[in-house]
């Protein structure tokens, strides 16, 4: 049975809090946040802070409190993330606070005292995947990273044209086509991700949606959860 729910969280102008700057671990959570669109504030001593850091401070992108924790500090937070762990006791302490004030919370690498794990992330032309192994190895999670984003991988391929499934999916709704998952994993063949990814785009996106009309279903409410897979209409 999984051990965590899997889901991908909306921080955008949300109250995000980071603790620890260094140039590695807090650098990364403190950019990820910025990326997905959160309030960042960090928490972390001048001489702890890695330059960047400090630069993006200065430019106004995030908030930045010159010390550690103190009690109080995660008010008004929506998610937090404690990157600096050398501390036990400081590590307990907003992991109390975090509950007391049902806020979203990650201590690096010491998974009791989380409500959240971050998983080994894979992202490519807006498509994201994530790798968890509910905290037991963090190493496995960034071995399959690795492995998912290798030259030699082909699982990958289908986010290279993420964009052409996106357009097509626009136009199919524009035109009120109900189509459940399994219809259209019928058109998407290895030939036509051939055609999507090398060939003409265009081409491949007209053709998909060719296929999506001939097995348009009209008996079920517009985007309903029609299992069946039509034979395609003579042609």
């Amino acid at each position: 049975m999984p051990r965590y729910y899997g889901i991908f969280l909306d921080v955008k102008d949300r109250q995000g809090l980071v603790f620890g700057g260094d140039a590695h671990e807090g650098q990364r959570k403190v950019q990820y946040l910025r990326d997905c669109g959160a309030a960042v504030r960090l928490f972390s001593p001048a001489e702890d802070t890695s330059p960047q850091l400090k630069e993006m401070a200065a430019r106004g992108d995030i908030e930045w409190v010159r010390r550690r924790y103190e009690p109080g500090d995660l008010a008004g937070a929506w998610i937090a993330i404690v990157a600096d762990t050398s501390s036990s006791d400081i590590n307990k302490a907003i992991s109390a606070e975090a509950k007391e004030r049902n806020v979203l919370l990650n201590v690096m690498d010491v998974t009791p005292l989380c409500t959240f794990i971050a998983p080994a992330l894979i992202q490519r032309n807006g498509v994201t995947i994530a790798v968890s192994t509910a905290g037991s190895s963090p190493a496995l999670a960034r071995r399959l990273r690795e492995e998912m984003t290798a030259d030699t991988c082909n699982c990958l391929r289908w986010a290279n044209v993420g964009p052409v499934l996106a357009d097509t999916r626009k136009s199919v709704r524009g035109r009120g086509l109900v189509m459940c998952p399994e219809k259209w994993q019928t058109f998407m063949t290895p030939a036509w991700l051939d055609e999507a990814e090398h060939g003409d785009a265009a081409k491949a996106q007209n053709d998909l949606i060719a296929g999506l009309e001939s097995v348009a279903c009209k008996s079920c409410a517009p985007f309903g959860s029609c299992q069946r897979i039509e034979t395609p209409a003579p042609h």
